[in-house]
């Protein structure tokens, strides 16, 4: 690889001959394959990963895998059982467990596309918590939104908006993690054009970018509150440098995270600043860059409820998300009772009662993607399920009649092609799933049936490698709907 001149200057002047010879020989190397399992829908013991060679150590559901397979062809990915993640952006496991998996919290992934941290984050943070996973920029925030709606959970609401318009809305969050734009250095054996594309002046740019970020949504974190900032660059202008202007500017500590083993971590490099801080090395660590800091906003932690239920919150229903009134869609989810029906972007909507009052501050404020679990649209006298609510873990498994589908026909229903139903499967619509994974709906008009998977999902390619392409290797499981 031919590194800039420039970054070269640059990164030798903070780091040690020896770290920069690991981090040169390592952007020289292969970058290592993992992913992510979801435990909302694995059960790891049935399941065996093809081409495993071994576990990512700072987060118990990421395996490493000795090769790439062509992730596009495996149904179970679109079923959402498994992400394709960079190893290093799982330490976010570690550091929620250790700081924020005791008891239920409000948490903000503010850069949140494509969703890996998010995913982290709503595995690792305790039941009960929500998760506001945001992106800023409308075309990822939609590539956000499918992330979310695949990992199931319903505790989810994603939102497409600047850090400063979710610190005018009102929402107060225990945990924010600042994943920030940045110069992308851990990103030069990912991606060639970043390489090309980085320049001092682009440093320069980012790290002033990123205290503005930083400002704008300090004031949406609550006293006490924990305050995780990370990158994908090696330089200590955005990274270390910003950690102190945090601190000193903004009023926090760096807290320690409990790490073990030999991770390959490399500690601060910026000369006199000893806080605990976490960089991941390509060459020193088993994964492409990543800096991160943990830190605790001055101030007490309140230990109220901190979702919204409040007078306040009561006007916010009124003014927020439309109530959809008894409906008999709810039927289709596993403890109906636990959930209101709203109206959001044209569908019907299942909110968990337990942040309703968060939701409806939201859909005033904010701009709302997606929330709770998307039930289906309104078409005449008929309601059309959604794709949300085919891969969601509380989909009642009584809800509708289920047909199996093998490898061929699965890729096929993936490109939104037809696939014919097994013969006396009843009319009317139909979970399709893979060795007992849901893929999502078709409808059986009796001659034939209608494909209903989102077009925008589809497989676009029309080559089909060779093989079954399937990473999780495992027996067949049941569906949701036959009891898992």
């Amino acid at each position: 690889m031919t590194l800039p001149e420039d970054f070269i200057k640059q990164t030798r002047a903070f780091m040690d001959d020896d770290t920069w010879l690991k981090l040169r020989q390592g952007l020289d190397g292969e970058a290592p394959v993992s992913i992510r399992l979801n435990p909302l829908k694995c059960r790891y013991g049935g399941v065996e990963v093809e081409g495993c060679c071994g576990g990512v150590p700072w987060c118990a559901d990421g395996r490493y895998l000795s090769a790439r397979p062509n992730f596009t062809f495996d149904p179970m990915l679109h079923a959402g059982l498994y992400y394709v993640q960079e190893a290093s952006s799982m330490f976010l496991d570690t550091v929620l467990r250790q700081y924020a998996g005791g008891r239920p919290v409000m948490m903000l992934d503010l850069c949140a596309a494509p969703g890996g941290k998010s995913g982290v984050a709503r595995a690792a943070l305790a039941e009960g918590s929500l998760l506001v996973s945001n992106e800023p920029v409308r075309a990822r925030a939609q590539v956000l939104a499918e992330n979310m709606a695949k990992l199931g959970h319903e505790d989810v609401i994603v939102t497409n908006n600047y850090a400063q318009d979710i610190s005018r809305s009102g929402l107060e969050f225990d945990v924010v993690l600042a994943d920030v734009p940045c110069s992308g250095e851990g990103m030069f054996r990912k991606d060639p054009g970043a390489v090309s594309e980085w320049s001092l002046q682009n440093v320069e740019k980012c790290w002033r970018l990123q205290r503005e970020i930083v400002a704008d949504v300090w004031p949406c974190l609550r006293d006490g509150g924990l305050f995780i900032y990370s990158t994908c660059t090696f330089n200590t202008k955005e990274d270390e440098e910003n950690v102190q202007h945090i601190c000193y500017e903004l009023g926090a500590d760096v807290l320690a995270v409990d790490t073990g083993g030999d991770w390959g971590l490399t500690g601060s490099l910026l000369d006199g600043f000893n806080a605990p801080v976490y960089r991941f090395l390509p060459g020193v660590a088993r994964g492409e860059g990543l800096f991160m800091a943990v830190m605790r906003k001055h101030g007490e932690t309140p230990q109220s409820d901190n979702l919204p239920k409040t007078k306040k919150a009561k006007k916010e229903r009124r003014q927020g998300g439309k109530d959809s009134g008894a409906n008999p869609c709810t039927a289709w989810l596993k403890e109906p009772d636990r959930f209101d029906t709203v109206t959001l972007g044209g569908a019907l909507t299942a909110i968990p009662k337990a942040w309703r009052g968060a939701f409806d501050t939201a859909a005033r404020r904010l701009n709302v993607l997606s929330a709770g679990v998307r039930l289906g649209e309104v078409k005449g006298k008929d309601v059309v399920p959604s794709q949300a609510l085919a891969l969601s873990r509380v989909l009642a498994p009584s809800a509708f009649p289920a047909a199996g589908l093998d490898y061929a026909q699965a890729i096929a229903y993936l490109r939104k092609e037809a696939v014919a139903l097994p013969a006396g499967t009843p009319r009317g619509y139909v979970i399709v799933t893979y060795k007992g994974a849901p893929l999502g709906f078709e409808k059986n008009i009796g001659n034939r049936a209608n494909n209903l998977y989102p077009a925008e999902w589809k497989i676009k390619s029309t080559h089909t490698p060779e093989g079954d392409n399937e990473v999780i290797k495992a027996p067949p499981q049941p569906s949701q709907r036959e009891g898992a």
